[in-house]
């Protein structure tokens, strides 16, 4: 299968939730939430895709970098290329529902894996997808990280707990996800948290935990005192508040007062592998890519999903040779322009 025909079979298998445009930018789905739009007038969705896209690359070709290295090590575990499968669930809710929870994510989840990375699973609000989600984890070794909406603390702890009987190497709280409209039109109720509410989530378990959805210098310095291990700078895919600025331009500030001190992931517009040498030469560790593995899964299932990471793959090498690294340790702001 070819990554074309991939594209072409989930226009098909979406049934216009995404009509999988030739630029995956918000700017046809914007407002379409549940969908895969952007909140509101959808900005926050565009912006997060114009803000990287803004960021140019020095071309540098008098070097040694002939064959980089693109993988790297998170949490103890080897990627092949520093990127994650976001937390993307909700099949009935978001995707046009010709496929279930359990196919959609068994696909994401094995398709990573064959590709040398690793997915996250989150929840919604059907509880049964969090289960559903978990399940298939555990059948794939515990090869994934599980993500908790912002319940009450009493109702993450017990998520939490859940994640770890199945296996997750690691575990995390989308904070980010207080403002959903998926979940308010279930009647779920999502909040913000403090720092000692975040500490005592982070206390309850002995796996690195993740807290999604840090956009300001300020709030990554609190994550840091609450206790995290690792943040991802996010606006929830533009789905959350409307007019958020993008990732890209809030993370190069961010990486500066917490660069060390966590694991920073970046989360907002990748899609290629220029995506994400731009990202990490901005201050990431590593990034997450919610909907195109979306697509692929749709398009092309297990199968689909290995392919994007494969083109991803050639892509972020190739710029890594046109820009002078070596490894990712080697990139940073100098190939930025």
């Amino acid at each position: 299968m070819k990554y074309d025909e991939v594209l072409k079979n989930a226009r098909k298998n979406l049934n216009e939730s995404c009509r999988v445009c030739k630029v995956c930018n918000g700017a046809v789905c914007s407002g379409e939430v549940p969908g895969m739009g952007g909140k509101g007038t959808g900005d926050a969705f565009k912006i997060n895709i114009e803000a990287l896209s803004a960021y140019k690359l020095n071309m540098r070709v008098i070097h040694d970098a002939k064959n980089p290295d693109i993988s790297t090590e998170i949490f103890g575990k080897k990627l092949d290329i520093p990127v994650f499968a976001a937390p993307v669930s909700g099949t009935t809710l978001n995707m046009g529902g010709k496929f279930s929870e359990e196919e959609y994510i068994s696909w994401v989840i094995n398709g990573c894996v064959d590709a040398g990375i690793y997915a996250m699973v989150g929840d919604t609000a059907v509880d049964s997808f969090l289960i559903t989600n978990l399940e298939q984890v555990k059948k794939a070794n515990g090869e994934g990280i599980a993500i908790i909406k912002p319940w009450e603390n009493s109702n993450v702890i017990e998520k939490i707990k859940m994640a770890e009987k199945a296996g997750v190497f690691a575990v995390g709280m989308d904070i980010d996800a207080c403002g959903l409209i998926t979940l308010a039109l279930h009647g779920k109720p999502v909040m913000p948290k403090t720092v000692d509410e975040i500490r005592e989530i982070v206390k309850s378990t002995n796996l690195p935990f993740i807290l999604k959805g840090v956009m300001t210098p300020d709030e990554a310095m609190l994550a840091v005192e609450a206790g995290v291990d690792a943040i991802v700078v996010s606006n929830h895919g533009g789905r959350v508040l409307d007019q958020t600025p993008g990732v890209a331009d809030v993370l190069p500030e961010i990486a500066q007062k917490v660069k060390g001190k966590v694991t920073i992931f970046a989360d907002g517009g990748v899609r290629s592998g220029v995506d994400v040498l731009k990202m990490i030469a901005l201050g990431a560790d590593a990034v997450l890519i919610g909907r195109p593995f979306v697509t692929a899964s749709f398009g092309g299932k297990r199968e689909g999903v290995k392919l994007y990471v494969e083109k991803i793959k050639a892509e972020l090498k190739s710029a890594m040779v046109l820009t002078g690294c070596k490894c990712i340790e080697d990139i940073n702001d100098r190939i930025i322009y």
